[in-house]
């Protein structure tokens, strides 16, 4: 699959249309999402042009009083349009992608300077992501933040919001993919200051179906922000094997779900067709799992060390009640768990 994103900063003049017809042309685009459109009203044959063909579907979003318009147009050979989501700062389209039969969402975003509104789509895509059951789901645009200082060059006057984009993209479980090419992707006219500020994003089942998936930087022009071409690099290894993680056989109960599992699933076929479905399915089952189980370890532990602290302090300023002394052992008891597991993970 191959998605173009582009700040495109206004749909007027040939040299933008020349320029992302090229990099549609060139790289063989199946869905292409705009920024900061600036146009009220759109035609079929003016997204006709932009592409250069004319299976073309499309979602536009005007924006408000001329500021923060989106366009999210797919090749209709590419994809197959089911429904769409769309509001201030983002469209939601979703889709089956024709090679692989999967149920697909990207997500148009262009996120708004204000850290309120910023919030607000935040809240509102993390509602939309909890409530679905599409797993592929990939974020594009410009987020209008930075992941850390080393993405921005120049002046230090400008708010970049680092922890409220982290804090988003921990908190539904995104991937930003690595970036190929150029470190930034808009640059100031004056050449002064220079960010990372567009960027893709996607979840952990995506990278697992397309695992070579890259952002690739394009050249600039006249412009200040760089089109991304996402493309997955793929070679083919053969089958994926199974694994485990010496973690999962730590936790209690996991031989017992893991029985349970084995024994409700029911496949036809020989005992090899049999064993390979039931994998399958255990496969999936364990991913979900593993999810709910250890997903929250990190913030376990921090909780765990904030009350043994607590309880340190209070018995150096005075003695405390025995009920105390042995909530102290069973915190410390849960951590050497914990740390076990952690330890599993990174060994």
């Amino acid at each position: 699959m191959i998605i173009v994103t582009f700040n495109i900063r206004g749909l007027g003049g040939g040299t933008k249309t020349r320029y992302l017809r090229h990099i549609i042309a060139n790289e063989g685009a199946d869905f292409v999402c705009l920024q900061e459109t600036k146009v009220k009203t759109l035609s079929d044959a003016k997204c006709y042009s932009l592409w250069g063909v004319n299976k073309v579907g499309w979602i536009h979003y005007e924006g408000e009083n001329g500021s923060g318009g989106m366009l999210s147009m797919w090749h209709q050979e590419a994809f197959i349009y089911e429904t769409h989501l769309m509001g201030k700062g983002y469209i939601a389209v979703y889709d089956n992608y024709v090679k692989d039969n999967l149920r697909c969402v990207v997500v148009n975003i262009y996120v708004a300077c204000n850290l309120r509104d910023k919030k607000t789509l935040w809240m509102e895509l993390s509602n939309i992501k909890s409530s679905s059951q599409e797993a592929y789901w990939c974020l594009c645009g410009d987020f209008i933040a930075i992941r850390s200082r080393a993405e921005r060059k120049g002046s230090t006057n400008r708010v970049d919001y680092i922890s409220e984009i982290r804090g988003s993209i921990d908190d539904n479980l995104l991937l930003d993919i690595p970036i190929v090419g150029k470190k930034y992707t808009w640059f100031n006219s004056n050449g002064l200051e220079k960010s990372r500020i567009d960027r893709v994003l996607v979840t952990e089942e995506w990278m697992e179906k397309w695992p070579m998936s890259k952002q690739y930087v394009q050249r600039r022009e006249v412009f200040h922000h760089c089109a991304i071409v996402v493309k997955s690099m793929e070679k083919d290894w053969g089958p994926k094997p199974f694994r485990t993680i010496d973690a999962w056989l730590l936790e209690k109960g996991f031989g017992e779900m893991v029985k349970t599992k084995w024994n409700s699933y029911s496949s036809r076929g020989s005992g090899f067709m049999k064993i390979k479905e039931k994998l399958k399915c255990l496969k999936r089952d364990l991913k979900l799992w593993n999810r709910d189980v250890f997903r929250n370890i990190n913030t376990s532990k921090k909780r765990i060390l904030q009350d043994i602290e607590d309880i340190d302090c209070q018995d150096c300023n005075e003695n405390i009640m025995e009920d105390a002394r042995l909530k102290r052992c069973e915190l410390l008891s849960r951590l050497k768990e914990i740390d076990k597991k952690l330890d599993s993970f990174t060994c």
